[in-house]
């Protein structure tokens, strides 16, 4: 399936649009940062708590863990509830335990409460393109071309945010971050009508029913090795930096705008001339040997490719999207639920073994089974690439003229 090209998206259509959408749009920001706000003060926060890395970084744990699982209610209780009331239970949710967390006294306290942010963030962000689509002005791809901007825009800020205020104290962003989204939810409840619920319910089984589908099942799948890869940088690397918070907060800030960048103007380029497939294949092999280097090389060689995996990340969130959506013949929802409960299980996987393997080890070597999982998702798609071609251009007419929405892919 080719991607489009987000500049053949006329200009007026993607800016103007309804409060709506903005608000929507503005909201998601400061959820998608909730993801890297903690990467530039885990040492600080192991310091503050005196926790080992292994038990910080259960913070990314409990959170992806809790979100991989309501993927499969996600659906569920927006079919019957509505999208508006969807979007805000999720942010309440964001909002109290995000504050909760600023006041934790221990890990295991801390850990519960990034649990609790992961319900709130996957009801929310599980919504938040759905709305989008059904509110914004110039069609579906005017709409996910905002909401993957919003996606790298929050990716990039999250760890400045983190920076900037946990500088001063490890429990600083946390209440920064439920105090945006405190205002997210008044935008959304000012703003936000509520729209048409779905003529069909879902049911708690249909994203287990969907992965039943070969295509969806060797993207997930394939996926699932990516996220393994992708989480290490994320939640390991700030311990082998070793750096202050602006320090390292301005790595990642820079790494965030690497992925914006090429999540939303590379990809569909890339994807368009060369195809989805060769793309992410590429963009896999290419991210395994930046890990290897980073794993292998001197502090500023880790630096560099902690920032030039960026622009990889960047690259096989898009295409997982698109693939994830167009190659089975299940209601983009219930494929997206689906996808996303097996991807984020190695998203909650990574940030746990990858510092017990450095226990076990060395620091070198959870950079290397890192690279070996990114491989490995590029083999899955090599292996089933006739197969996954074959869907995807089967059902793209079909994907092409839907009106309908999708879910948190990325």
């Amino acid at each position: 399936m080719q991607g489009e090209d987000p500049f053949e998206q006329g200009t007026v259509s993607i800016l103007r649009q309804p409060k709506a959408v903005w608000a929507t749009a503005g909201a998601s920001v400061v959820a998608f940062m909730g993801i890297g706000l903690v990467d530039p003060i885990l040492p600080s926060i192991a310091k503050g708590l005196e926790a080992t890395p292994s038990q910080v970084s259960l913070l990314f744990t409990s959170y992806f863990l809790i979100t991989a699982v309501a993927m499969l209610v996600t659906g569920f209780v927006s079919s019957r509830i509505g999208g508006r009331k969807t979007l805000l239970a999720g942010l309440a949710l964001v909002v109290v335990f995000a504050a909760l967390s600023g006041t934790s006294s221990s890990v295991a306290e801390l850990v519960g409460f990034r649990a609790g942010w992961g319900l709130g963030n996957a009801l929310f962000v599980s919504t938040a393109l759905a709305v989008i689509v059904g509110a914004a002005a110039g069609g579906s791809s005017a709409a996910i071309l905002l909401y993957e901007s919003a996606l790298g825009l929050g990716m990039a800020c999250g760890p400045l945010l983190g920076a900037l205020l946990g500088d001063a104290s490890w429990r600083y962003p946390f209440f920064g971050t439920a105090a945006l989204m405190a205002i997210g939810f008044v935008c959304i409840t000012a703003f936000l009508r509520e729209q048409p619920k779905p003529a069909r319910k879902t049911s708690l089984l249909d994203p287990i029913r969907a992965l039943g589908h070969g295509g969806l099942a060797s993207v997930a799948t394939s996926a699932f090795f990516y996220n393994y890869a992708f989480f290490t940088i994320l939640a390991f690397t700030p311990f082998v930096l070793n750096m202050s918070p602006y320090k390292s907060g301005a790595v990642f800030f820079a790494w965030g705008l690497l992925l914006a960048v090429f999540s939303v103007l590379v990809a569909p380029r890339l994807q368009k001339r060369f195809g989805s497939l060769r793309v992410v294949g590429a963009s896999l092999v290419l991210l395994a040997a930046d890990l290897v280097i980073l794993g292998y090389g001197n502090h500023t060689t880790a630096i560099v490719c902690t920032i030039v995996s960026g622009a990889f990340i960047g690259m096989n969130n898009t295409v997982y999207t698109e693939l994830a959506l167009g190659v089975s013949d299940a209601p983009r929802p219930v494929a997206s639920a689906g996808y996303n409960f097996v991807r984020w299980f190695a998203a909650a996987a990574a940030p746990f073994l990858a510092p017990k393997i450095e226990e076990w080890s060395n620091i070198h070597i959870p950079f290397v089974v890192a690279a070996v999982a990114a491989v490995v998702g590029a083999i899955v798609i090599w292996v089933r690439r006739s197969a996954l071609s074959h869907e995807a251009e089967e059902l793209e007419p079909k994907h092409a003229t839907e009106d309908g929405v999708t879910v948190f892919a990325n």
